[in-house]
């Protein structure tokens, strides 16, 4: 039997779109309309918000804690969160979680080791940008980085908040991100960590001039080989 997974959502086309990997994945592993048992949970994206504004990654990590408990007590066997950005609150959520979690920061870190990437380009929040979620990961596996400029993380921060999460996505803004990739490409960088999980949805990896890791589905998949 595969194990139940729990979902701590955040942002709902993030979690959708882990939920819909996950489930449209699984049959090639797991025989015909099947999948793991998947449980999600969340709170409003707007209560989130109000403890990131401030910085106070225990009330991020209060939410995602009460979240797994519900997962847990109806059978949840380990959890994911499909949101970058409140991995920052990870420490403090694992050390008082009644399940096991998968960090989504490895599942990237693991792919762009097989794939023999060295220098990952950031993308994300401007909180994950600046953050310490994948310089902390990425420093294990031996990896460097680079993050866009003031300019354009709070560019790219707008983009996610008023239009990504609310389901928006604009030719305008998919050519922005190529062009940031761009920059970063000409820094160094061989991949780029689309490191907010509503990214994957605009970018177009055929388009784009970096290869791509795309935590949502990373992720995902990562939790399905966990599960099975």
């Amino acid at each position: 039997m595969a194990k139940h997974i729990g979902i701590v959502a955040c942002s709902a086309e993030g979690a959708a779109l882990c939920y819909r990997t996950m489930c449209t994945e699984a049959p090639q592993m797991m025989g015909e309309h099947m999948h793991p048992e998947v449980s999600m949970h969340t709170y409003p994206l707007g209560s989130y918000m109000t403890f990131i504004r401030k910085g106070d990654w225990k009330g991020v990590s209060e939410l995602m804690l009460s979240s797994v408990e519900k997962l847990y007590k109806i059978g949840a066997e380990f959890a994911i969160t499909p949101d970058n950005t409140i991995h920052e609150a990870y420490g403090f959520v694992i050390e008082r979680s009644p399940i096991p979690w998968l960090h989504i920061a490895e599942a990237v870190a693991e792919a762009a080791r097989e794939k023999g990437y060295s220098k990952l380009a950031i993308l994300g929040t401007k909180y994950l940008m600046t953050g310490p979620v994948y310089p902390e990961t990425l420093k294990k596996y031996g990896m460097t980085y680079e993050i866009p400029d003031e300019e354009d993380r709070e560019r790219i921060d707008r983009v996610i908040f008023q239009e990504l999460v609310n389901g928006i996505f604009q030719e305008s803004s998919r050519r922005y991100f190529n062009e940031v990739m761009e920059k970063l490409k000409k820094k160094g960088c061989d991949a780029a960590v689309l490191g907010c999980t509503e990214i994957p949805l605009i970018v177009d990896p055929d388009d784009s001039p970096l290869p791509t890791l795309d935590s949502t589905r990373l992720l995902a998949r990562a939790a399905l080989r966990y599960a099975i």
